[in-house]
Parts: C-alpha cells; sequence; structure tokens
C-alpha cells in the first residue's frame, strides 16, 4: 500500500510560465542542439527575470547549443540580445539596443578559446520578419523562416493577415 499524501498541502499561487521556447534535439542522439527562445513582456520586466533569461541562454550557449532570441516586445525596452553580451563580456552593437530584434547565436570552441558567433536582425513593426541560420551541428544549418512560420502560424489559428 501506498503512502498517502498530507491532507492540507500548502498552496501558494504562482505567476503563469514565461517562457515560450522550441528545442531540437539531435537525432542520433538526446542532446539539445538548438533553442528558439521568443521573449515574453514578463521576461523583460524586472532585473531578476532578465538575469534569469540571460543565464539560460549564456547556460546553452557555453554547452554548444545555437540560440535564437525573437523579440517582437514593444512594451518594454531592455534588450536582453544586449544583456547577453554584456554577460559574455562580448562587444555591443547597434542592433544589441535596439527595441525589437532577432538573434541566433552559437558558442563554439577553438583550440583553448570560446567564441560567439552572431546573426542579428533588428526587426521593423509591418516589415517582413528575417530568415536566420539555425545551426544544428557544427557545419549543418537550416534556415529559420520567421517570416513564412508566422504566416503559417496565423493561417492555422484562422488570423487574416496580421499586417
Amino acid at each position: 500500500m501506498g503512502a498517502r499524501p498530507p491532507k492540507d498541502p500548502a498552496r501558494h499561487r504562482i505567476p503563469e510560465p514565461s517562457e515560450y521556447e522550441v528545442s531540437i534535439y539531435a537525432q542520433d542522439e538526446f542532446r539539445l542542439v538548438a533553442a528558439i527562445v521568443l521573449v515574453s513582456p514578463s521576461n523583460k520586466d524586472r532585473t531578476a527575470n532578465r538575469k534569469t533569461f540571460v543565464n539560460k541562454c549564456e547556460a546553452l550557449l557555453k554547452k554548444e547549443v545555437c540560440v535564437t532570441i525573437v523579440d517582437v516586445v514593444t512594451s518594454r525596452r531592455a534588450n536582453l540580445y544586449g544583456e547577453l553580451l554584456d554577460e559574455l563580456g562580448a562587444q555591443r552593437t547597434a542592433i544589441s539596443r535596439s527595441a525589437i530584434y532577432a538573434a541566433t547565436c552559437r558558442g563554439r570552441r577553438s583550440g583553448l578559446h570560446w567564441w560567439l558567433e552572431a546573426w542579428e536582425h533588428e526587426l521593423v513593426v509591418g516589415a517582413a520578419l528575417p530568415t536566420l541560420p539555425l545551426w544544428l551541428s557544427e557545419d549543418l544549418l537550416v534556415p529559420l523562416k520567421l517570416e513564412a512560420a508566422y504566416e503559417e502560424t496565423c493561417r492555422s489559428y484562422g488570423f487574416a493577415n496580421m499586417q
């Protein structure tokens, strides 16, 4: 006979999860190779939330996981890609100061050194979303067609042209 649960558990209301992520694993092994992370308003609203987001991306990059960050949140000004560059000790770019952006990053080891490679795009409200590289291995990439994914999502949910 199994143990009975306690009669009166402590219950705490917690915020809704704010992670929106697609994880991609290698076909031949259970190893994460890429993550597409959509920034939410709550990722940008408080210092602690921004730090958690940046630390997660940094940890993935240091495990040589390709990370794509897509930030279309216009209600808050923080740039999490820029904060990631700061955390890694990399130089900020113009796009790392933009309000909305998309960036693909990958960390690579070369001998004793660790390198960050980044492909970045500033987004413009009403303009088409970019295509970014999504690295599945050191020498294999697939195009991540953000505009096509957006349009297909709108069609599948029955939304009219969202432009």
